[in-house]
């Protein structure tokens, strides 16, 4: 019976450290198939999270920039987002725009994430401004 129930304690634990660690981000992830359609088939707002020079290089038509690694990322947040509107989110690989995904989750923001950011939209061939 000891046996068991150390058992149990662990699956719990399991279970709870694999939910907190992404199995319910508040977010989506999508393909750029899919990032793409939901671009062109919504009301979005599409939220460039690199930074400004990266931005500059060349990013993702209507994109607007707001650095994730800025201090003030929150701040610019509230004051440019609308809540009623949906948020898409990239960076270059998918990783600052998880971070940023989940902090807009939080503030209560629809939000979805392109999975493989930037560099994975330029691979499926996806338009881009530069």
């Amino acid at each position: 019976m000891k046996r068991i129930m150390k058992l149990l304690a662990t699956l719990f634990a399991f279970t709870t450290v694999c939910l907190a660690c992404g199995g319910n981000r508040g977010f989506e992830s999508l393909s750029p198939d899919d990032f793409s359609m939901l671009l062109h088939n919504g009301n979005i707002q599409l939220v460039d999270v690199r930074t400004g020079l990266e931005y500059s290089e060349s990013h993702i038509p209507g994109a607007i920039n707001m650095n994730v690694m800025d201090d003030s990322f929150t701040v610019h947040v509230d004051s440019v987002l609308q809540k009623d509107i949906p948020v898409a989110v990239y960076c270059r690989s998918g990783k600052r725009s998880k971070k940023a995904a989940f902090i807009l989750a939080k503030k209560g923001f629809k939000v979805f994430d392109l999975d493989n950011g930037f560099i994975g939209w330029e691979k499926a061939g996806k338009e881009i401004d530069k």
